[in-house]
Formats: structure tokens, sequence, C-alpha cells
């Protein structure tokens, strides 16, 4: 198939030397997919995400002892860890007497944890555990994370559409003057504004298409869904990553289209894309649903 495309990019066919670029250009995004699925893999990753608190003001017990305002799962901890107390939008973590814990690979007893607000947060170690503190409009809450997870244990791969060079579009990227706010609505309903400061227009199948983006380190995220959202791929949407457009100019490539952490667990707080990002066309390409296990 080749996509009528406002491009810089040939459709497949029409190069001499295309079959050494698409063999060069295949391996490479097979190597990034193998990366996609190591890290998620990868202790600390998504699939070790194994529950999400909200803290109450005040007092928080945990543990894995039953009685505990956060019951963590049986056998990965002493019955009781320690209390965390939120207090005027900070979480402090007072840990019970003999309980090992460390920051960074140093030991801790008390800590003021700093949320994900403000950065990457605290990542407190208590054997396969770890706890972060994260924020969500009002809401606080710890996010667990556990190495013996199952979803991590019995993961059985991700799934992607075949390489096809096609969906490599080149796309013309227009800043907004001013930038423009864009609200942001998140699964448990939160809404943000976030700052745009451009969208990409492009053809697929002589279709003219845009995308509103955010910026992303010194590149591009978009957030979307196609018509193949909710039948083969993640009914929520996918993400994409770009590089810096230059001279007006950027490459989306989606065949690295990929499922949000949502996908894998069902304690991550994932953005779903605004409505002028459902593009009215199939992108059978990148990675396709994963059925995982919600609660």
């Amino acid at each position: 198939m080749c996509l009528m495309m406002m491009t810089l990019i040939p459709c497949l066919g029409q190069r001499p030397d295309a079959a050494v670029e698409d063999s060069a250009y295949i391996e490479r995004i097979a190597q990034w997919r193998k990366d996609q699925e190591m890290n998620l893999k990868a202790a600390g990753g998504w699939l070790s995400v194994a529950g999400l608190y909200w803290l109450k003001e005040g007092k928080n017990t945990l543990g894995t002892a039953a009685s505990n305002d956060i019951v963590l799962p049986v056998g990965s901890a002493p019955a009781a860890v320690g209390v965390a107390t939120l207090h005027q939008g900070k979480a402090t973590l007072q840990l019970a007497e003999g309980v090992v814990a460390t920051v960074k690979g140093t030991r801790i007893t008390t800590l003021e944890m700093r949320s994900d607000a403000a950065g990457l947060p605290d990542r407190v170690v208590i054997g396969a555990l770890t706890l972060t503190i994260i924020q969500r409009g009002t809401r606080i809450g710890i996010r667990l994370y556990d190495d013996n997870a199952r979803s991590r244990k019995e993961f059985s791969g991700l799934k992607w559409y075949p390489i096809d060079p096609a969906y490599r579009i080149q796309a013309r990227f227009v800043p907004y003057d001013p930038p423009k706010t864009v609200p942001i609505t998140n699964v448990i309903g939160d809404t943000a504004d976030t700052v745009s400061h451009g969208y990409v227009t492009f053809s697929v199948n002589g279709k003219e298409l845009r995308l509103d983006t955010q910026t992303q380190g010194d590149g591009l995220f978009i957030n979307f869904r196609d018509l193949t959202t909710g039948k083969t791929t993640y009914p929520a949407g996918r993400f994409l990553d770009a590089p810096k457009p230059e001279n007006g100019q950027v490459v989306l490539d989606f065949n690295q289209a990929y499922n949000p952490p949502c996908a894998f667990t069902a304690f991550a707080t994932c953005p779903l894309p605004p409505r002028q990002n459902y593009l009215s066309v199939s992108i059978p390409a990148g990675e396709k649903t994963h059925h995982a296990e919600h609660p």
C-alpha cells in the first residue's frame, strides 16, 4: 500500500535503493521495539506497578497486616511497615522500628517524600517493593512497585503491526502564536491545562489530518486515537514521540506508536487524547492492544 502523503519520503517501490534503506530501517525499528519491551519488563517498569493508594489527611498506616490503611502484598514486607502522614500537601514516611528501607542506597528511618509534581520522585525501597509519591490534581498518593508482581512475571510480550515504512510520514509543523492551552483529562477524571506550541499536519490516503502536539524534552509528544482504537489497538488511544521539527518539517513514525502505561496496569493515571486528536482514518501501524487484567 502506498499512502498519499505530503511527504519528503517517497512511497515504497519508488527508490532504487529502497530495499537496502528499508532493511536498515526495519532493523532499527525492530530493535526499538525490543527496547520498549525490555524497559517495560525491567524492575521498576510499568509491569511492576502493583498498587496506588490515595492518602487521607493525617496518618495512614501501611504494612502487610489487613488492619493497615494501606495493605501491601502478602509476604512482601513486615506486618507494620510504618506511617505515611499527609499534612498540607506533604507526605512524610515514618518507618516502624527494625524496618530496613533505603533511598538511593542510603538507609532511612523517616523522610518527607518528594512527589512527581516536583520532577523525579523519591523512591523508597523495602525489599522487592518501591514506594513513590504521586500528585494528581488535589490528590496525593503512594504508588507501589513490586518486583515480584504477577503482571511482570506472567507477561507474554508486546504485540505489534508488521513494520511498514509507508507509515513513516513527513509532516509539517505549524506553531501556535501565542501557544495554545489545551485541557487534558486523565483516566481518573482530573483535567489540567497543558500548553501546546503547535500542531502537525499531514495526509493519509488523500485525507488531510492534524494533531496537536506537546513539547517533550527536545522533541514532540502526541496523544491520539484513530479508527483502529478499541478494535486492534488500545481502547484509550496511543502515544507517539517525534523529533524536534526542523525548518517546519517533522517525521511522524507511526511504526513507533505505543500504548500508554494504562494498557499494562490499572494503577497508572494516563492522559487521554484531546478530542481534536481523534483521527478519522485507520493507522494500522505500531503497537496493538494488550489485554491486561484490570481489577
